[in-house]
This record gives C-alpha cells, structure tokens and sequence, in this order.
C-alpha cells in the first residue's frame, strides 16, 4: 500500500509502552485504518495488560525489561527487516494526532527526519502541561544557540529514515533520547523538517513523566545534561580539527 509516494509496508512504526493498558490498543487501530501494519510495541517492564492488549490488536510485541524510554526505542529498532526504509516513533498514550502522517509521508522524497511541531498553535501548547511548554521551549533554543538550527519542540512522534538512523548511533537510553536524535540530526546534515500537528492531551493512564514532580525533574535534567555534553563535545572536537594558529 502507497501513502504520498511511501511504501507504507516500507515503514517499521515503534512504540516504547510502559503501562499502557488503558491507550495502546486504539494508538495501534488508529495506526492501522492509515493503512501501517509494522507496528512493533516495546512492552517496556509493564506490570498490567500492555502487552496483551497490543497483542490482541494485531501488534509484533516485545520485551524490554530494563525501563527507560530511550533503552525502549533502541530495542525496538534492532533486528528490523530488510524492506525497512523508514521508522515511525510514536507514543502510546493516544496524544499524537496520528490524522497528520499523512503530512508527514507527503515530504519524505525531500527529508530525512521529519517530526511533529506540537507548540505551533495555541491549542498544542495549551494541551501540554506548562512544565512542558517551558522545557521545549528552553532546550530548543540551546540547540538553537548551540549548532544554529531552530527546531520548535521536542515531540515523541518522529519519523526517520532507517539509514540516517543507524547512521547516526543513538547512545542515549532514557530521556534524554529525543534530544539527543535532534542533535545527532543536524551534526550528521540530515534534511529535517518540522510538521505542524495537533496535540491531545492523554487519553488514558498516567503520565511517567509530566505527572509527577520527581519524573519531570528527571527528564528535564537528562534531557539539559545531554544538549550540554553534546555541546561540549562539538567544541572540543572543532578545536582539535581547527588548523593551528
């Protein structure tokens, strides 16, 4: 099946899901009325029906039981087939509005890495919490300053082309993953392009992180920590390679 010039059976969809029971059986239905049938749930150390649900909705499940988000994605993408061109990175808690992939296949002859743009409307922002707003807001503008590319938020839904992503090396294994693609993007001069997409707020469960003080404190300073560590290390890289004076 062709979606704007993709190969949808060309597209491995991957959505980390830690307690997700009450979310992930519609993310995945929603996934397949667009006409997505790789869809692979990483059950990351659920402790209720995550896994059967997603299962019984006609996903590839597997297991990683050491939690973290980024640990998550990084398993999700090993081992994919060899037709694979392209990796879909979603949540699972029902917030993306997965209506706007379509958008995101129309531009892919031109882009590498393409990602939804939650904070462009007024609707967007005020569906994430203001710790959130705050956070996006902030790193991207270090990125900004840092490697002078303006990127508007730091959105879970994302699509990358499998070459650029194993081209790439992701290291992070927690929160700090998102981020860190976003750098790793540019510094390897990946063709990127943000997607204005509306956001909704969870549609089930709990939130690991915008729901709770010591989940947020920990996202935000992995996530601060990486844009530094990758910050200093571009600089110390550019004086080593900088002919001496």
């Amino acid at each position: 099946m062709k979606a704007n010039g993709v190969e949808l059976d060309k597209v491995q969809v991957i959505i980390p899901a830690y307690n997700e029971e009450p979310t992930i059986g519609k993310v995945i239905e929603r996934l397949q009325v667009l006409g997505l049938r790789n869809i692979r749930v990483v059950n990351n150390a659920s402790d209720d029906k995550t896994a059967v649900v997603a299962e019984e909705a006609g996903a590839e499940v597997i297991c990683e039981p050491v939690k973290g988000y980024g640990k998550a994605c990084w398993t999700g993408y090993q081992t994919l087939s060899p037709d694979c061109e392209w990796v879909l990175f979603c949540d699972a808690d029902g917030s993306d509005d997965l209506e706007h992939l379509p958008d995101f296949f129309a531009v892919v002859d031109d882009f590498d890495f393409i990602l939804a743009n939650r904070r462009v409307s007024k609707s967007g922002r005020q569906a994430m919490t203001p710790i959130q707003n705050f956070g996006n807001a902030f790193a991207t503008t270090l990125i900004q300053l840092g490697w002078r590319f303006r990127y508007h938020d730091l959105g879970p839904l994302r699509l990358i082309r499998r070459q650029s992503l194993e081209s790439i090396g992701m290291r992070d294994r927690n929160f700090g993953w998102t981020v860190e693609m976003q750098i790793r993007a540019i510094e390897y001069g990946l063709r990127i392009k943000e997607i204005p997409m509306s956001y909704l707020p969870r549609q089930g469960g709990q939130s690991k992180i915008s729901g709770n003080v010591s989940g947020t404190i920990k996202a935000g300073s992995k996530i601060l920590w990486t844009v530094f560590r990758y910050y200093l290390r571009s600089k110390f890289s550019n004086k080593r390679n900088s002919p001496s004076q």
